[in-house]
């Protein structure tokens, strides 16, 4: 009978995990790492981008979005969608093609691979007859041409990928037919291009590496014409009428050549070369855009002159009299337009780092504020920090305040509009704050599936650097040539990386934030719908409290503005904090009801009271013993000179390779992510000569019991590196005194964790063993009163256990020995509300775990025992690991490259992730097909009978 009823009260807490937890990683947030392709489809209205790591994304409409991944681990070198089908072609690097579709099931689709294919050659041949460098989707939607390195074109229907043997053309066949007198007859090299005729169906041209062109009837398997271009060729673009062919070469030329029945001669037609005489890098791609009643565009990529500005990345523009040099901060990967009815609407570029869209339709051509795929790297990502349910109020004043910043962008629509988003409207507002290198905090809206950007906060204005004299060093001036203009926002160079900001702390009640730095600075600001003037004058404290012995070897602080600042509408700077020395701040913390501020490095702690503009309190938690803690994560790079700096500026090549050599590493290293043996079966006692034992690792405020179990008081928290936590009592004066009377801090309590695991959180749990709520949560109605009746409970999570302390009495409880159990330490820490996804007015707090292993626990609450686990992270993704950070709704973000957040949930009910529909363009099957491949293959016929079925369930 006590077996049955044990296992009863199993399987009711089984079904009770069931209704609550359940982990998905849901959507990617940011642009893609390493791009490597780029595909569009006018018919379908997408865009897709591949990657070097084998990724294939697809994009639409804002909301719209697929995700695949193929299996080989090699690059995407070309993408293609199947015109008017729900199908694309990927090339690998390693000579594979495969076919994906968009499929649907149960009125949402699905992005899947249907196919793969390797050319294969004769017996004998050498690679190079199979290997893919070209790939032209015919209009027909059933066939692909493949133009190899051996010179021959492959022709393969699709999607079954059957070669059609009889319809290839060899080399052999078009070296035969080139006239006698064309100078590179023996050796036309590669398949470089191969372009459709965009009236005649049944014409391509073929472009070979060496410069000739053939226009080759598809329908009569012979030549039709031959355009004997001598330089190296790099594309080859069909006008829209059908009349002309343009040509672009590797020495900076691009050529037009009328398409007619006959042979024409070398001189017949004149190349031009834009950016003059000097010798010129290639024109990697040229595209001519028809205009309605107007000259056409113009757009080619390259083509700079080599010695001056041979490593700008440039897309040229050229319409009329208006011709402008858009000018990049990193590689061109490829650019398209979207469809428009009649003129072109915009241009849409690929770079290494971001995706800029230009309008084409507005004067000055300005660019299109990105819905999605924005590059949160723009300078490198240093912290992050989420805010769940933000008041509509404050929302409000985010989005007006971020509206002034924005009004360069053009204000036409996003062009690509491809696919439903049948995602349900997000049930809260949610806030994700990035820190960055450069001293900026980005305010991103990150509700939904779009994490989209809403205020840029910049703190550098408070201090002097050295960006003020190079802010204008990279701008064009009136007359210049080439005429170039810089767009995108990828600027990861930052002049001082003292600035990068570390910690993030911002109370959605009462819109005080306080951001802190690399270089010990704590700013407190709140939200202002006005530009103001004012000085930020800087408070100094002294972590070291006039211990002797002591010298600091890392970088100086940042010089404060003496002279008022004019501030834009937004968050404000109001008070500064100056911690000394001024390492790295490691932990922080803000209570908006008490008007305090905490924060803690690797020396110690303080409490500062922002209201009065007082420090409170000074702890040195060093050990006298550690000199680490005194060397500074920037003494290595220190010495770089402001001339080097600024001489590294101006050459954009060398940005990204800099970043590596700033601050983050070297912070990471100061926040002591110091890796042990990666299994670690028993907890282990550490010495206290280890290095940053004094390291400040969380701090936490509580109105709990301190001293005796009837008395509450305010309290603030601190735990460190070498296992210790402080206590201190708070003593605030009575609302009518705040403003004048001193709020003042007494040491209460001091417990030294026996294994000297570092402590990376605290909670206090109140009568009712539930989680105290956040500053002025109570007072808004959003939570109900802790109760203060019962006894309350201290959690204090090391490393290494969970430990339960009663209060006040601080007498141990029960623990959890998280490293005994599976050799796995804790790394990130948050408390989480899990709602049932069956009853609306069901949940249950819980701690969500990060640990070294990249696995993800839930510990119940107050009870602490282990809920659930799910494997989340690649152990080996350090980086990964430490930028992780949780919601108070059980989901959660990490970088899964320096450009893209990984978003995922661990709760059933709050979901966030891409439900998306797109439809088969019905007018595809046989509309568009020519009159030589008027029979539809069984096998496609098959196919559009299984599409169409799967839609319409």
């Amino acid at each position: 009978m006590k077996r049955f009823r044990r296992h009863g009260h199993e399987t009711q807490r089984d079904r009770l995990k069931q209704e609550l937890y359940q982990f998905n990683k849901t959507v990617e947030h940011g642009f893609p790492h390493q791009p490597s392709a780029l595909g569009y489809s006018p018919s379908l209205q997408l865009l897709a981008i591949g990657t070097r790591s084998g990724a294939i994304k697809l994009y639409g409409a804002p909301g719209v979005e697929f995700m695949g991944l193929h299996d080989e681990n090699a690059a995407v070198t070309q993408v293609h969608f199947m015109p008017h089908q729900v199908e694309l072609v990927t090339l690998l690097d390693d000579n594979s093609l495969h076919m994906w579709t968009l499929r649907g099931h149960k009125g949402l689709s699905e992005l899947l691979e249907i196919g793969r294919f390797t050319l294969t050659g004769p017996p004998g041949a050498p690679p190079s007859v199979t290997r893919v460098t070209s790939v032209l989707a015919h209009s027909s939607g059933e066939l692909l041409l493949l133009g190899t390195e051996g010179g021959h074109v492959f022709i393969v229907e699709v999607p079954g990928f059957r070669e059609l043997e009889e319809r290839n053309i060899s080399l052999d066949q078009v070296a035969n037919s080139v006239p006698e007198d064309y100078i590179g007859r023996r050796n036309l090299e590669h398949v470089e291009s191969l372009q459709e005729n965009p009236v005649n169906p049944n014409q391509v041209v073929l472009g070979y590496g060496r410069g000739l062109m053939v226009i080759w009837d598809l329908e009569k398997q012979c030549a039709m014409q031959h355009i004997p271009a001598t330089q190296q060729l790099e594309s080859v673009w069909w006008t829209e009428d059908g009349e002309y062919i343009i040509s672009s070469h590797s020495d900076g030329s691009y050529c037009r050549w009328m398409v007619g029945g006959e042979d024409m001669n070398d001189d017949e037609e004149k190349s031009d070369i834009p950016y003059g005489h000097f010798p010129c890098k290639a024109i990697s791609k040229i595209v001519q855009l028809p205009t309605e009643g107007g000259p056409p565009f113009l757009l080619f990529s390259g083509g700079m002159p080599r010695a001056s500005y041979g490593d700008r990345h440039c897309i040229t523009v050229i319409h009329g009299k208006t011709h402008v040099a858009l000018d990049f901060t990193s590689r061109i990967i490829d650019f398209f337009y979207p469809a428009a009815h009649k003129d072109p609407s915009a241009l849409v570029v690929l770079v290494e780092e971001e995706l800029v869209v230009i309008d084409l339709q507005t004067e000055g051509w300005p660019v299109i504020q990105t819905p999605y795929l924005i590059p949160l790297h723009s300078s490198a990502i240093t912290c992050s920090h989420h805010i769940s349910a933000i008041p509509l109020k404050l929302w409000e004043r985010i989005i007006a305040a971020g509206a002034m910043q924005y009004t360069h962008y053009s204000k036409k629509p996003w062009p690509i509009t491809g696919g439903q988003n049948l995602a349900p409207d997000p049930p809260q507002r949610d806030l994700l704050l990035t820190g960055h290198e450069d001293g900026i905090v980005n305010f991103w809206d990150a509700s939904g599936v779009c994490l989209y950007p809403m205020y840029k906060l910049s703190t550098a204005g408070v201090f002097h650097t050295d960006s003020d004299l190079n802010d204008n060093m990279n701008q064009g001036t009136e007359g210049e040539w080439p005429p170039f203009r810089k767009v995108g926002c990828f600027d990861p160079y930052s002049d001082d990386p003292r600035l990068g900001i570390q910690k993030i702390h911002l109370c959605k009640y009462s819109g005080y934030l306080t951001v802190a730095g690399t270089a010990g600075q704590i700013l407190v600001l709140e939200l202002n719908d006005e530009a103001a003037e004012q000085t930020v004058e800087a408070k100094v404290v002294d972590l070291l409290q006039g211990q002797e012995g002591f010298r600091w070897k890392g970088h100086t602080r940042l010089d404060v503005r003496e002279e008022p600042v004019l501030f834009p509408a937004g968050f404000q700077p109001f008070a500064l904090v100056q911690c000394q020395p001024p390492a790295v701040v490691t932990a922080l913390t803000l209570h908006s009801e008490w008007k305090l501020v905490a924060f803690g490095t690797s020396h110690g702690f303080g409490l500062y009271d922002y209201q009065q503009r007082n420090n409170v309190l000074i702890k040195c938690t060093l050990n006298p013993t550690d000199q680490v803690a005194l060397e500074g994560p920037l003494s290595r790079v220190k010495s770089i000179k402001k001339s080097l700096r600024q001489s590294f500026r101006r050459i954009r090549r060398s940005r990204v390779s800099l970043r590596k050599h700033h601050v983050n590493n070297a912070a990471k290293a100061e926040l002591a992510e110091m890796e042990l043996a990666p299994v670690q079966r028993k907890i282990e006692a550490r010495s206290s000569d280890d290095s940053f034992t004094g390291l400040v690792r969380t701090l936490y405020f509580a109105d709990t019991f301190l001293t005796d179990s009837s008395h509450n008081t305010p309290s603030l928290w601190a735990g460190t590196n070498g296992g210790c936590v402080f206590a201190y009592m708070l003593r605030l004066p009575p609302a009518e005194h705040r403003a004048e009377e001193p709020v003042t801090a007494h040491q209460a309590k001091e417990i030294q964790l026996m294994h000297r695991a570092p402590v990376v959180g605290i909670v206090v749990l109140d009568g009712h063993g539930a989680p105290l709520p956040e500053p002025l949560e109570v007072a808004h109605d959003l939570a109900r009163s802790p109760d203060m009746h019962g006894s309350h409970h201290l959690l204090v999570i090391s490393e290494e256990q969970f430990k339960v302390f009663t209060l006040p009495k601080v007498s141990a409880k029960m623990k959890l020995k998280l490293t005994a159990i599976d050799g796995s330490r804790v790394r990130r820490v948050g408390v989480a509300w899990f709602g049932s996804s069956r009853t609306e007015d069901y949940g249950e707090s819980g701690l969500v775990v990060l640990t070294n292993q990249g696995d993800l626990h839930i510990v119940s609450l107050p009870h602490i025992k282990m809920q659930v686990h799910y494997p989340c992270i690649r152990r080996e993704d350090v980086s990964g690991i430490a930028s992780c950070v949780f919601t108070k709704y059980g989901q959660g973000f990490y970088l899964i490259s320096p450009s893209e957040f990984e978003r995922f949930s661990l709760s059933t009910r709050y979901l966030v992730e891409p439900r998306c529909l797109v439809d088969a363009p019905r007018q595809s099957f046989n509309q568009h097909r020519p009159p030589s491949f008027g029979a539809s293959s069984p096998q496609r016929r098959v196919m559009e009978h299984a599409l169409l079925n799967d839609e319409s369930e």
